[in-house]
């Protein structure tokens, strides 16, 4: 059973955790996807957590946040977004800064 607990204990486990509806190999929207996509284009190296996996990741993971709607990208424990903010910060080079500033290997 996810908590929010279990929410924190998962984004601190790894340095760039995004959550998503669907695999990173086969997401269920378009907004995981995109997503996915901008992080794959920066690194390989992610954790992505299907939403789908468990009924409870869902709930867990919005009262963590508060952010309503998935996916939603963490680096280094931090909110950082869905895929519309995500694609933004990538075309400022913000995402790119963020992840170096985390000591993630770059593409």
């Amino acid at each position: 059973m996810w908590t929010p607990d279990k929410i924190r204990e998962t984004v601190a486990a790894d340095k760039v955790v995004l959550f998503t509806k669907g695999s990173r190999y086969q997401p269920m929207c378009g907004f995981s996807a995109k997503a996915i996509g901008i992080l794959e284009r920066l690194t390989d190296q992610f954790t992505v957590v299907n939403i789908f996996d468990d009924p409870s990741i869902r709930p867990a993971l919005v009262a963590f946040s508060n952010w309503p709607t998935t996916p939603q990208l963490f680096i280094q424990g931090e909110l950082i977004g869905g895929s519309d903010i995500m694609e933004e910060l990538a075309a400022q080079g913000d995402l790119r800064r963020r992840l170096e500033q985390a000591q993630v290997p770059l593409r």
